[in-house]
């Protein structure tokens, strides 16, 4: 018999589960993705929005007398201004980009809150779908006004607050559908992978939009229009929202009594195990996750414990349910002070690159890049710390304690050139993005899966909206800030962030202290 081809070899070593597994993986990468490259065009088109003029005002006063008798007045097409476009080409631009930002943002915020609570209720395809395709709609309407030549400011804040409201059906979506497929083994490193969707997201949606930023600006909004909404109908023609719907098990034999979950090794009782029994071989959280996740048709004399029918027929938590599980409102409120840094930069870092660097549009944009890059690196970084460590809340403290000076450096280095800002903007970007990452993924799939859920699987996509919705808040105020406080100087925008930095810092010390290791042992002597 010949030798399998290197290729079908490779093929053939993976099992059908872990094809489904990288499948959903890359497939839900993708899709949120096109969620923040939709989002991205908006910080890319302001340096267009609004130009800065003053020069090109001093240069034609003082040439105006030389060559007034020479140059016949030319008549400006009605969507061109010396400054910008208007309305944003008046001296309260900064304001008006700002209530641009708030609106998206606030309008984000309050969405997430429903949206997790709706999304459980439905199934997770169609809801993704309809939301990707209306904001497709929305982005793209954005864009629209510089073809028909809207000047109106309500007409832009009233797309931002419509493609805000359907943006919400992204994020607590796709986490569940991940944290469906992936049990809790080195789930930090997993995520922090998988969460680098944000900054390659953010990456490409600057590429886009600056491509056509300078010439065309419509189009900045429209191409990643649609996108997204290419993308929501690739997700309903491909997500599987759970292994059970296409019959994945985690047993490849009935007489096996491990198998293979992602990663990691779990151990899988048999069914002549009693409910006693199977809480004292397997931690309870780690046994309803992977239960659950993996479609193990395991028979227990436990209610705790969901089977296939049970995933449809469990009741779905209450908002205030999900509030009393232990660490939702500590790393809520985390969550939101880093990402009002995070989002700060995601909409004012290419304006701020313009204003310091003196760079056009587009190269700013590009530019602006270099902190996604980070933030790909410092997500993988914290998922990967505090799988070895276990400490979720002490490994996002060490890193915010560590961005506060790094944004005070950054506001004084990013003024000496070029090179010392690709520098800042990188080491900005790990420390800025890694405790955003690890909350919003790991964290919140921990949450989702914690032991006085007693198996509650719908549970996930509410409380992700919580911790989310919460953050989003933060998101909204962030931007707003920084639109209301540059006037009177930059640095006094870093000064803002740094504080936000030191009161998410503030809201973990508590659960930090509980993971020490004096607190750690006090806890399991408690616990036996």
């Amino acid at each position: 018999m010949a030798q399998l081809p290197p290729g079908i070899r490779f093929i053939t070593s993976f099992s059908r589960d872990q094809w489904y597994r990288a499948f959903i993986f890359s497939l839900t990468f993708l899709l949120y993705a096109s969620f923040h490259l939709s989002r991205k065009p908006i910080s890319i088109v302001k340096g267009e929005l609004h130009k800065h003029c003053a020069a090109s005002h001093e240069v034609e006063l003082n040439s105006y007398k030389e060559y007034a008798a020479q140059i016949q007045p030319v008549k400006k097409p009605s969507n061109v201004s010396q400054c910008g476009w208007e309305p944003f080409d008046k001296n309260n631009y900064k304001q008006l980009l700002g209530a641009l930002d708030y609106s998206f943002l606030c309008a984000y915020a309050i969405g997430m809150y429903l949206s997790g609570i709706i999304g459980e209720r439905l199934p997770i395809r169609y809801y993704l779908t309809v939301g990707m395709l209306a904001s497709g709609l929305f982005t793209a309407m954005f864009g629209l006004g510089y073809f028909y030549n809207i000047h109106n400011l309500w007409f832009y804040i009233m797309a931002q607050i419509a493609n805000g409201l359907v943006q919400t059906t992204g994020w607590p979506s796709v986490v569940t559908c991940i944290g469906n497929w992936f049990g809790k083994g080195r789930r930090g490193l997993i995520m922090g992978i998988w969460n680098s969707h944000t900054s390659v997201g953010n990456i490409l949606g600057s590429l886009i939009a600056a491509y056509w930023v300078s010439t065309c600006w419509g189009l900045s909004f429209v191409m990643p229009g649609v996108i997204i909404a290419v993308m929501g109908i690739v997700c309903f023609l491909f997500l599987i929202e759970h292994p059970k719907d296409i019959s994945c098990s985690c047993t490849p034999s009935s007489s096996s009594k491990t198998s293979l979950n992602g990663a990691s090794r779990f151990r899988v009782q048999m069914p002549t195990l009693n409910a006693k029994e199977t809480s004292k071989a397997q931690d309870p959280e780690t046994q309803h996750l992977l239960i659950d996740s993996e479609n193990c048709s395991v028979s227990l004399n436990s209610s705790t414990v969901v089977t296939g029918e049970g995933r449809h027929g469990t009741s779905a938590i209450s908002f205030l349910g999900a509030l009393r599980i232990p660490g939702v409102i500590e790393f809520s409120l985390c969550l939101l002070f880093a990402k009002l840094v995070s989002y700060t930069f995601l909409f004012w870092l290419p304006l701020y690159i313009t204003n310091v660097e003196h760079l056009d549009a587009k190269r700013a944009g590009d530019l602006s890049t270099l902190f996604d890059v980070g933030g790909i690196f410092g997500g993988i970084l914290a998922g990967l710390i505090s799988d070895r460590l276990e400490k979720r809340a002490s490994t996002c403290g060490m890193m915010l304690l560590l961005a506060a000076p790094t944004l005070y450096m950054f506001s004084a280095v990013s003024k000496m050139g070029l090179e010392a800002t690709v520098v800042m903007l990188l080491i900005s970007g790990a420390l800025v993005n890694g405790p955003y990452a690890l909350i919003t993924t790991a964290v919140s799939a921990d949450l989702g899966t914690h032991k006085s859920l007693k198996g509650n699987a719908r549970a996930l996509s509410t409380v992700t909206a919580i911790i989310d919705g919460t953050g989003s808040v933060g998101a909204a105020l962030g931007p707003l800030l920084a639109g209301l406080i540059s006037p009177s100087g930059w640095n006094n925008v870093f000064y803002m962030l740094m504080v936000a930095d030191a009161c998410a810092l503030l809201f973990l010390l508590r659960l930090i202290q509980k993971e020490l290791p004096c607190n750690a042992d006090h806890t399991l002597f408690k616990e036996h």
